[in-house]
C-alpha cells in the first residue's frame, strides 16, 4: 500500500457498486486497493469500514471510500 492509493471497501449491498468504482478509478490511473469485501455475501459494514478508518487514520493512504448499502455508513 501506498501514501497515493485509494482504499475501498463497502458490505455485500455495496458490492456491484464498488467493483465499478473500482474500475472506473482504475482506468483514470488511481491505484485502487480494494479492502473487501470479494463478493456479495452478506458481512458485518463495521469490519471493513474500520479497515479502511485504521489505515487512513494510520497515514498508509490518504484516501478511502466506504460504501454502503443504506448510505448511512
Amino acid at each position: 500500500m501506498e501514501k497515493d492509493d485509494i482504499l475501498i471497501a463497502s458490505d455485500h449491498a455495496g458490492y456491484e457498486m464498488k467493483q465499478a468504482l473500482k474500475a472506473r478509478l482504475t482506468e483514470r490511473g488511481f491505484t485502487v486497493v480494494d479492502m473487501g469485501p470479494g463478493d456479495d455475501r452478506p458481512v458485518d459494514y463495521p469490519d471493513y469500514a474500520a479497515k479502511v478508518a485504521s489505515a487512513v487514520s494510520r497515514g498508509e493512504a490518504s484516501r478511502g471510500i466506504l460504501i454502503c448499502g443504506t448510505g448511512l455508513g
